[in-house]
Parts: C-alpha cells; sequence; structure tokens
C-alpha cells in the first residue's frame, strides 16, 4: 500500500507516519497540500491511502479546493483519515459545539456573534469570566481569558474590526489539568493528565506538563461519544471537571498530535494508526 501523508512539509509527525509505514513493509510519502492538484476524474490517483495531518493557510478558494480533493479522494472508495466532513466540523469550533450538544453532551456555554456589543451582552450573561477563543485554532493558541468589563470591550471591539468572529466560552474553574484521550475507531487508545501550574491553559504546546491517564468507564464514554458526534475515526478529545465535579467536553481534534502522548502512555501512535489504515484498506 502507498500511503499520501497530507500536511504542509515533512515534518516530526509525518517522518513518524512514514517511518511507521516502512516498518510495516508498506510505502508513505509526504504530500503537500499547497502542490495538490486534479483532473475531473481522479486525484492523487497514485495512492491507495490518505492520511491528512496539517492544513497550511490559504485562501477560501485554495481550502475549499484541497477540501474537495479529499472528499473526492474519499468517494473513489479508497481509505481516508479522517473524513474531509470530520476535518470540517472539528476545524470549527461552534460546528464542534452544536454537534456535541445535539448528541446530549455536556460543553461550556458558548456564545458567538460577529458584533462587539452582543459579545459584551454575552460577556455579561456568561458570569463575566469567559474564555475567548479563535473560531479556528488549536494548542491553545490565541486564546485569551477575560474578566475585566473594560478590557472585553477593548478585545471585542479589536477583534470586530478584524472582521472576526466572537467566540465566548464560559470560563470553568478548574483543578489545574485536564485530560487528553485519543480515540481511534471507538475505543480509546491512550489518555494523558496535562497539568500547568503556570498558565491556565494546558496544552503541552503551552509548557505543561503530561502523565499517563486511566480514564474511567464514564469518561471513556464521553471520549467515544464525542469523536463520533463529530465523525472523526481518530481524534483527540479533550475532558475537563468543573468545581462540582462534572465532566465537560471542551475540544475534539481531528487532526491530534502524539509527540507527548505516545512517550507518556507508552504507544507507538504513528504504527497504530498505519495499522488501522492497512486493515481498512483490505476490507
Amino acid at each position: 500500500m502507498h500511503i499520501a501523508i497530507l500536511s504542509r512539509g515533512d515534518g516530526w509527525h509525518v517522518q513518524e507516519l512514514i517511518w511507521a509505514s516502512r516498518e510495516l513493509g508498506h510505502r508513505a510519502s509526504a504530500v503537500d497540500f499547497r502542490h495538490l492538484s486534479a483532473t475531473n476524474d481522479t486525484s492523487l490517483s497514485q495512492y491507495d491511502a490518505a492520511i491528512i495531518r496539517t492544513m497550511p493557510a490559504g485562501s477560501l478558494e485554495q481550502i475549499v479546493f484541497r477540501m474537495d480533493v479529499m472528499h473526492a479522494f474519499e468517494l473513489s472508495g479508497r481509505p481516508i483519515l479522517n473524513p474531509p466532513r470530520a476535518i470540517e466540523t472539528c476545524v470549527d469550533k461552534y460546528l464542534t459545539n452544536v454537534r456535541l450538544m445535539n448528541a446530549g453532551l455536556p460543553v461550556p456555554a458558548t456564545v458567538v456573534c460577529q458584533l462587539a456589543d452582543d459579545a459584551l451582552a454575552a460577556f455579561d450573561s456568561l458570569g463575566g469570566d469567559v474564555v475567548v477563543k479563535p473560531i479556528f485554532g488549536s494548542e491553545g493558541r490565541g486564546m485569551v481569558r477575560v474578566t475585566d468589563r473594560e478590557l472585553a470591550w477593548r478585545t471585542f471591539h479589536a477583534i470586530e474590526q478584524t472582521r472576526g468572529i466572537l467566540y465566548l466560552q464560559q470560563f470553568i474553574p478548574h483543578p489545574g489539568w485536564d485530560v487528553r484521550a485519543f480515540v481511534l475507531n471507538n475505543q480509546v487508545i491512550a489518555a494523558m493528565k496535562r497539568t500547568n501550574s503556570g498558565d491556565w491553559r494546558t496544552n503541552v504546546a503551552q509548557g505543561g506538563t503530561a502523565e499517563k491517564y486511566e480514564l474511567s468507564a464514564h469518561e471513556t464514554a464521553l471520549a467515544i461519544r464525542a469523536a463520533a458526534a463529530t465523525g472523526a475515526i481518530v481524534a483527540g478529545v479533550d475532558l475537563i471537571q468543573n468545581d462540582r465535579g462534572d465532566w465537560l467536553i471542551i475540544e475534539v481534534n481531528a487532526v491530534p498530535g502524539w509527540k507527548a502522548l505516545a512517550p507518556t502512555c507508552g504507544i507507538d501512535v504513528a504504527k497504530t494508526l498505519v495499522q488501522f489504515m492497512l486493515e481498512a484498506g483490505d476490507s
């Protein structure tokens, strides 16, 4: 099998997948999204399967075309991880939140709007302590906690001036840690507890530390249901416990990394993913 690893270059995760494919007696190649082209009836015809890693920045037309190529690949009957619809859902925090809510899953109180005055009203209704997130983003980048109304006014108007979307979530008082569950094909294959003593964001990319975590049956069910709600076959599901002990889902990532998770949990994630693709290709 020849697997396309779709990304914006040949970074660490891409190299891990290429190495794992070689170890399993198959071939994988890095494919830069920016170099994609297609004809009426073919897209990536030299590949038997595809794994989507990261999508480089581009214009709306470029992003839509790249996703069109992924949809065409899926329509050809070849396995692709994740399905394009799951990528489109999870990259959009609002759509993810809607799907989680519709599945009856617990999420933080959220307001999404376009005007600063509406966001300011939402700031008040959410208790005057909110996390403002980019609607597209990952690894905790671009998030800011706002607890002061004057700062909220300035922040919201700055975002409005750039024609951004104002995505506000009620801040969840938590014990200083959260959990990342790595889901594959309706199973949690690993989970880690992320702690950051110097920042309310626990992401390892933001300086958090990781340790292996054993999920309870309830936590496992939440992670699996969250991945299924977004259509993701592979997902990083982030769970947080509020000050009442209730678990909430704060993110579903359809292109989850494993640079911290793999050594923390003692699992070869890249080889597990490639093995799954090989089995999917045989079915």
